[in-house]
């Protein structure tokens, strides 16, 4: 199967392109490369604007993954402009244009961000997504844009991830787990802005079993799938990165907590897909910072401001 993955050579394409070739799947990435490219060497790499893609450029491809767009709330908060372009507009272009183009699937990379603030009730895909934030509005909006033009020769899934975590060979640490490895590695410090609040955690290799799955699902099947590892609340992910950075490192992390009021407040059933895509999470966040500790030494200098999206958008920008 020939496969496009849009914005793959990313966070998550990174760890995920070299899994499907590992499977024997034929796998172009197109990417602007804004933030490098860590893939496998003998990956077909792409480097162009997504925007410029049309019918003929993608007749030859059975499935496309967008993975692309911007990517977490500073950036969205930064430019929202772009965040409105990149996160609602061009998923909903490239998802016309292929589905002109005959492909068979398209897998679009959403986020559990949509659903705002849920008053601690567990949310599953028929529930309201009512976020104020502009990256949640973004990312329902383009979620909604490709959904509506599936029809039985076009599929379109959607992934409402939750937050992913873990090593990557385009690492971050601007995402909650990661953060906290950051901080505990560097200051011998957690800071949790607000314990009470809930999040859905996915592991990275959950992440890319989750595009599997999705990949190799029937052509009847589409909609919005729920995909998380398992819901925490941040203190308790605080907690748990404390415990097993102490326990490896044997040196005392601090705790701050700090209590700022936050409107994202989330967790989300991920029965719909265990179901009807087969998907069966792993790895816990115990395990997701034993996966960041035993790739320490690849990931380098944990401080790396190159590791923080938005300090690299804020530099393309100027």
């Amino acid at each position: 199967m020939k496969i496009l993955a849009a914005g793959g050579a990313g966070y998550i394409g990174s760890s995920l392109i070299p899994e499907l070739q590992e499977r024997g799947y034929d796998v172009d990435v197109v990417d602007l490369l804004w933030f490098g490219n860590h893939l496998p060497e003998k990956t077909n790499v792409i480097k162009k604007d997504i925007f410029e893609l049309d019918k003929k450029d993608l007749e030859k491809y059975e499935q496309i993954i967008f993975l692309a767009g911007l990517s977490n709330d500073p950036m969205a908060e930064f430019s929202p402009k772009k965040n409105f372009i990149y996160n609602a507009a061009l998923p909903s272009y490239l998802a016309y244009q292929s589905k002109k183009a005959g492909v068979k699937r398209f897998i679009y990379a959403s986020s559990c961000s949509i659903y705002g603030y849920t008053v601690d009730e567990l949310y599953d895909e028929n529930s309201p997504a009512t976020c104020d934030y502009p990256y949640g509005i973004s990312k329902l909006q383009g979620e909604n844009g490709c959904l509506k033009m599936q029809d039985n020769d076009f599929s379109v899934i959607a992934l409402r991830q939750g937050t992913v975590s873990g090593y990557s060979p385009r690492m971050r640490t601007d995402l909650i787990v990661n953060t906290m490895f950051k901080t505990s590695m560097l200051e011998k410090k957690i800071t949790i802005n607000n314990p009470s609040i809930w999040r859905p955690i996915l592991d990275i290799r959950d992440a890319v079993n989750a595009y599997l799955r999705a990949i190799q699902a029937n052509y009847k099947i589409s909609g919005p799938f729920n995909v998380a590892s398992g819901n925490y609340t941040v203190g308790q992910v605080g907690d748990l990165v404390k415990e097993e950075i102490e326990k490896r490192t044997k040196e005392k992390i601090n705790m701050e907590i700090k209590n700022i009021q936050d409107f994202r407040n989330y967790k989300v059933s991920t029965e719909k897909a265990r179901v009807i895509l087969g998907f069966i999470p792993k790895y816990s966040v115990q395990e997701t910072i034993d996966h960041l500790f035993e790739n320490k030494d690849k990931i380098g200098h944990i401080g790396n401001p190159d590791y923080q999206n938005i300090n690299m958008f804020k530099r393309l920008e100027e």
